[in-house]
């Protein structure tokens, strides 16, 4: 018979955040690459030691290539599957979902392509391993896009600066948005091209090791095969997953987020002898103050992960729909505004998780040695993706007013320009 001091020691491996969101086949593939991950953490905030390793760990496991397509020699998972795992790599660390969030974002937008050559020569690129960074965004008093794409001798090359470069750093190829004197245009081009210099300048207190810094291009050489893309800034946006599935990503590494808060809320808690305000040893897990705060986070973690996987259905729905050719304007832009509206409360919820944290341990709660901080941070940036309160103001007027323009749905030019749109 159990006593009372067996269940106090006794470890809970299979108790999850929430159950609903158990093991299936593909968390339990990619449990230990996780874990691997996750024991690293710490160390790699601290001294900033950027996280080569574990995307070379995720590539080799093929994480980066579980959308692309069957036949294409990927593995076609759902977005739904995906975006699951998405989470329990945001709990293991969240810099990781955001190092290949431009990465995934193309392999999104070669699936709406109808270029099948496109897709073809990209897709085989990608089941070789080859990652894809970002260089579409600008820092200055304006948005714009001041890269130029020239000719000279008959050869093109690329000069310029941007910056938000997320993923570039790990990448091996880098979609650039240039001007080349008549239009926009979208470009790839090697990361170990001559004259492109990449720079860990990321200045940001979260997310700092997602080499999201500043990417030059000093007269570097493009090859005109790769120049996939025209399009003039003013024309409107295509029905498209796009806006949806950027945001849902962050949706999933958030979840993530709040998932860890309570993971090392749970394991601080347990191995603690001392509780505040009550002299001599006792257990804080026996005090239903600390059960309070860890049954509050529980509940965090489940309803974020609910909200993203809620998302994730609506994604798949629309997705089916696209393939079989009758995804109206309507389905998407339903699916855009059910995407805003759990970023709403996702965001508050995890930054909620992400400080109640601190409530199960006092003052050695904020050791440097644990890092308890980077929840917080982390949450806190990712949540400045596509300010909350601009797409707060597009579901109130389209509730209001039955407005669903497309200028008014604040796209980050992140999202926006990574679209491989039809030309």
């Amino acid at each position: 018979m159990a006593t009372a001091d067996s269940h106090r020691t006794a470890p809970h491996p299979s108790i999850d955040t929430a159950q609903p969101f158990g093991d299936d086949a593909l968390i339990r593939r990619f449990a230990p690459v996780f874990a691997r991950i996750a024991g690293g953490a710490v160390q790699r905030e601290q001294q900033r030691e950027l996280a080569y390793e574990p995307v070379r760990w995720l590539r080799e496991a093929g994480y980066t290539t579980l959308r692309v397509p069957r036949a294409h020699g990927g593995e076609g998972v759902s977005l739904s599957a995906f975006l699951a795992l998405v989470t329990r790599l945001g709990e293991a660390d969240s810099n990781l979902p955001q190092i290949l969030r431009v990465h995934g974002g193309f392999v999104e937008g070669l699936l709406e392509n109808d270029d099948a050559a496109l897709r073809d020569r990209w897709f085989s690129r990608i089941v070789q391993g080859q990652i894809i960074g970002g260089a579409t965004s600008e820092r200055g008093a304006a948005t714009q896009n001041s890269v130029r794409l020239t000719q000279t001798g008959g050869a093109w090359h690329l000069d310029g600066e941007k910056y938000y470069t997320t993923g570039t750093l790990y990448a091996d190829w880098v979609d650039v948005t240039a001007h080349d004197g008549d239009s926009h245009v979208r470009v790839l081009v090697r990361t170990d091209a001559p004259g492109l210099e990449r720079i860990d300048d990321w200045d940001g207190f979260g997310q700092r090791l997602t080499g999201s810094g500043t990417a030059r291009f000093n007269h570097v050489p493009v090859s005109i095969d790769n120049l996939y893309r025209r399009y003039r800034a003013s024309e409107p946006r295509r029905n498209s997953l796009l806006t949806s599935y950027f945001q849902a990503l962050h949706l999933a590494n958030l979840a993530g987020i709040s998932r860890a808060a309570l993971r090392d809320a749970v394991a601080f808690t347990q191995a603690k002898t001392r509780t505040f305000g009550i002299p001599g040893e006792s257990s804080p897990r026996d005090n239903p103050l600390v059960q309070r705060v860890i049954g509050r986070l529980a509940s965090l973690a489940y309803s974020t992960q609910s909200l993203s996987a809620s998302v994730a259905r609506s994604l798949d729905a629309v997705s089916r729909e696209r393939e079989q050719g009758r995804a109206s304007e309507q389905a998407y832009i339903q699916l855009d505004i059910d995407t805003f509206q759990a970023q709403q409360i996702v965001i508050e919820q995890t930054l909620q998780a992400a400080t109640l944290l601190f409530e199960v341990g006092g003052a050695s709660a904020t050791s440097e040695s644990r890092r308890f901080d980077r929840y917080w941070r982390n949450a806190r940036v990712l949540a400045s993706h596509n300010p909350a309160i601009l797409r707060e103001a597009t579901i109130g007027d389209f509730y209001l007013n039955g407005h669903a323009h497309n200028e008014r749905f604040g796209v980050e030019r992140e999202t926006e320009d990574t679209a491989l749109a039809s030309t």
